[in-house]
């Protein structure tokens, strides 16, 4: 998912996929520590997905204070 796809959607969306792919996560590290996960690179993905996501938002927080 790039930062383009991220920003054409809403809010709550935005916010529904941050849990989502956390919970992913969190289940990659288990899979991980009981040794049936296989990809490690699932995690770099995750973790900047993440990190898009949290951005997109926070920029939509800065531009909504600054038009207030």
């Amino acid at each position: 998912m790039n930062a383009k796809e991220i920003k054409e959607l809403s809010t709550e969306e935005i916010r529904t996929k941050l849990i989502n792919i956390r919970q992913e996560l969190m289940n990659l590290r288990f899979q991980m520590v009981t040794g049936q996960l296989t990809d490690t690179s699932r995690f770099k993905v995750a973790r900047r997905d993440i990190a898009r996501l949290e951005t997109v938002l926070t920029e939509r927080v800065r531009n909504e204070k600054e038009g207030k």
